[in-house]
């Protein structure tokens, strides 16, 4: 019975997961390479997850954002943060009418599907904070009203790890609140020989839109449908729980290096990605290899590295590639 039920939702993945393919394809006319960071971008609209990338600039960040945007014909937005942006830059405010003698709202650039906010940690937390209702509620208070965000709704963030002065870190609140961080790295020579080549010769493709936001909201239904096996979600568990109790899960030589674990968003983060990179592979079930896939970019963002670490050079990455090596997977 249970492989039936599997069998049936196999299928409908692989009849809804069509438009993933030429969205990819449209997205490929323009992005040179950039695999892991395009299929980030679809899990991230699939689950309904926010993404913060970190990456150095020229790395095809917004570029990609805004052809994905274009490939779904989807409503894109891109703010620039700067230490002199205000909450209502980014929200909107209430402006007065002469003609009608009335105050009437201003909605800001938050109300758009696909919201990239470049260099996060320029702006201070005052308006880094002003993104948590939005990411969170889906939501807008603007005077004594409060309005629906569009929906599709995705908050892109990118940030720059290299220069950090003039920077504000992200409280810990709001950065718990991006589902995925994805270090972005530089492209292969060949793919670099081919960005320059395109972007010199000046037959730039302008992406159409090829799929629409009912594909994505369609699938996100056969998303939550994908079978999740009980060892699985154990290996889940054990997963975040080794981050917070290193010694009690075999890993006594992390106690002493991660100040604090993953919260409870890791673990349903890690389910609904799974789910998600699942669903583009065209599965109705999640694999362990599902977890180890979205792991890193579920938990590097999550662990908080104690001042020895941090001594010693050691990355979350590292840690959480510890972490895979040592749970036994199901």
């Amino acid at each position: 019975m249970m492989e039936e039920s599997i069998k049936v939702i196999t299928e409908k993945v692989q009849a809804h997961n069509q438009f993933i393919d030429l969205v990819m394809m449209e997205m490929r006319k323009v992005i040179v390479g950039q695999r892991y960071m395009l299929d980030r971008l679809m899990i991230g609209l699939l689950t309904e997850g926010h993404i913060l990338m970190e990456g150095v600039p020229g790395l095809a960040k917004t570029l990609s954002v805004n052809t994905l945007a274009a490939s779904l014909d989807m409503e894109f937005k891109r703010i620039q943060f700067t230490p002199d942006l205000l909450p209502a830059d980014i929200l909107g405010t209430m402006i007065y009418n002469q003609k009608e003698g009335s105050f009437e709202p201003k909605k800001g650039p938050v109300f758009a599907n696909l919201v990239l906010t470049d260099e996060i940690n320029r702006a201070p937390a005052k308006v880094q904070s002003a993104l948590l209702e939005s990411m969170q509620e889906k939501q807008v208070t603007i005077g004594d009203q409060t309005y629906k965000l569009p929906n599709p709704f995705l908050v892109l963030a990118t940030q720059n790890p290299i220069e950090q002065e003039g920077t504000y870190r992200l409280p810990e609140a709001q950065i718990d609140r991006f589902m995925l961080k994805l270090n972005v790295k530089y492209p292969t020579k060949s793919e670099e020989r081919n960005i320059m080549d395109r972007m010199t010769e000046g037959n730039r493709v302008q992406p159409k839109p090829v799929a629409n936001p009912e594909d994505i909201f369609k699938s996100r239904a056969v998303v939550d449908e994908i079978y999740v096996d009980e060892r699985i979600r154990n290996y889940i568990i054990d997963l975040v729980f080794a981050t917070r109790e290193p010694g009690e899960h075999g890993l006594p030589d992390l106690a002493d290096l991660i100040d604090y674990g993953a919260s409870p968003r890791a673990s349903i983060a890690l389910m609904t990605a799974a789910k998600a990179h699942a669903f583009l592979r065209g599965r109705g079930y999640v694999i362990p290899e599902d977890i180890k896939a979205v792991g890193f970019d579920v938990l590097r963002h999550r662990l908080s590295l104690t001042f020895e670490a941090e001594a010693e050079n050691i990355s979350t990455d590292e840690i959480i590639q510890n972490l895979f090596d040592h749970i036994e997977v199901p």
